[in-house]
């Protein structure tokens, strides 16, 4: 039985119940790669009521309830980049929480286990505003108050994207730096201009320390010129990056070579898997390493440094002519099933369907002239579900998948790929996060 309940302005102590007919409809199809776009943002909190206040605040949209029996009932919480807004709903679309944000969101705000919300901010000075730039990380309190902040932008740096707390406290992030025009000719790169490539850092919140970092540019290579630093063929050196890669039209390149947009921790290897769009691959590094370690090819527990542990999604950003290509951009990596296998929101930009893939990583290799690429164990995908950027998808407790379209909502999809929840509504989401009632965050909260 499949019940809407539809609010299409919310209208305090109303709620109106009708049958709505969906529909759907496919952007036209392009074979170019995208490249994500800056949003600018005007923070529009929803609450005027914060916290306990909201039980009679109902999200914009739709509920589209298609299979009681089959979904999960859980609280989802939204990050929905337009306006800045980051609640905590239940199925029926009841508000349960809300956080004001006093800048728009960098992207991803998680909950913690104590209640607290972990947020990505836009720095409103931030000097470097790619795509999914922060700039601002605050924890706050279930009342929006501020229990930590920290910020991490510059004329030379900026968080962005993603952001974990790991199983020690500290807080794991993504980061552009900036690298001069006459540094990049000099380490190779085919062009002279600014260039803003990956890093990790690790930070403790305790001291305000930098305890561990990861720099994409001690791991490059290029065979453009061999008379500078980094000389060399990709595919014999296939756990390097090619800082000369490149798939986008030359009025769509800027300095941004990378944008990683992602972040998932496996904590039994101490590895770190982040998603980087502008190769469409997943990269694997050894978190283990001490600092100089992850500055070389030598050393951690796998013994490769800082270099790739592994890499897959893409075999032609290492010239590897084995396996098939398994993405067009993509979103979101989590890890599930005891870090066995791995989630991904596939964009697939150039067929303008999107699909989401589940991973065996115990399937995971890396060696020259070898299919690389992981077993596919699951995916989803319908003839309507396109999302050009950001978007994801997270695996219940129930076993159904939650699906984050950026530019529509949300699905809940069990595992024979049938729909049994949808919300539809106004707004950018990055993610969606389930979570069960019983879980300790959630308690943390005290919502009752």
């Amino acid at each position: 039985m499949k019940t809407t309940l539809f609010n299409p302005k919310l209208i305090p102590g109303f709620l109106l119940l009708m049958a709505c007919i969906l529909v759907f409809s496919c952007e036209e199809n392009t074979n170019e790669p995208v490249e994500e776009e800056t949003v600018e943002i005007t923070p529009d909190p929803i609450p005027e009521e914060g916290g306990e206040e909201t039980s009679d605040l109902k999200v914009e949209g739709e509920i589209i309830v298609h299979d009681l029996n089959s979904m999960e009932d859980s609280y989802i919480l939204i990050n929905n980049i337009m306006g800045g807004k980051v609640f905590l709903m239940d199925k029926t679309g009841t508000i349960v929480q809300n956080w004001e944000m006093e800048y728009g969101i960098g992207n991803d705000c998680t909950l913690l286990d104590n209640g607290q919300l972990l947020a990505l901010l836009k720095d409103p000075d931030a000097q470097i505003k790619f795509g999914g730039y922060g700039g601002i990380i605050r924890i706050l309190n279930k009342d929006s108050s501020i229990a930590k902040e920290f910020k991490y932008s510059s004329e030379n740096e900026v968080v962005h994207h993603d952001i974990e707390m790991l199983p020690n406290g500290n807080l794991l992030f993504l980061v552009w730096e900036k690298i001069t025009a006459a540094t990049a000719l000099e380490n190779g790169f085919n062009t002279e201009r600014e260039l803003f490539p990956e890093a990790l850092m690790e930070l403790d919140p305790n001291t305000n320390e930098i305890v561990w970092t990861w720099h994409s540019m001690d791991h490059i290579v290029q065979d453009v010129d061999n008379t500078k630093l980094n000389f060399g063929n990709i595919s014999d050196n296939f756990r390097k990056i090619d800082i000369n890669y490149e798939e986008r039209e030359e009025d769509k390149i800027d300095g941004d070579i990378m944008h990683a947009n992602g972040i998932t921790y496996d904590k039994e290897n101490d590895v770190i898997f982040m998603s980087v769009n502008n190769f469409s691959e997943i990269w694997a590094i050894d978190h283990s390493t001490t600092i100089e370690e992850a500055k070389s090819s030598t050393g951690g527990k796998f013994g490769y440094g800082g270099d790739l542990l592994y890499r897959f999604g893409n075999p032609s950003a290492y010239q590897n002519t084995n396996g098939n290509r398994l993405f067009h951009n993509m979103h979101n990596p989590n890890l599930i099933n005891q870090n066995q296998t791995m989630l991904v929101y596939a964009n697939q930009n150039n067929i303008s369907q999107s699909e989401v893939f589940e991973f065996d990583l115990n399937s995971l290799i890396l060696d020259l002239n070898t299919n690389n690429e992981p077993i596919i164990t699951w995916s989803y995908t319908n003839p309507d579900l396109y999302s050009r950027i950001v978007s994801g998808a997270i695996r219940q407790k129930n076993g159904n998948t939650l699906i984050t379209d950026s530019d529509t909502g949300i699905l809940e999809v069990n595992p024979d790929g049938t729909i049994v929840w949808e919300y539809k509504g106004p707004g950018l989401f990055w993610r969606s996060y389930p979570l069960s009632k019983d879980e300790i965050s959630i308690q943390s909260l005290n919502l009752n």
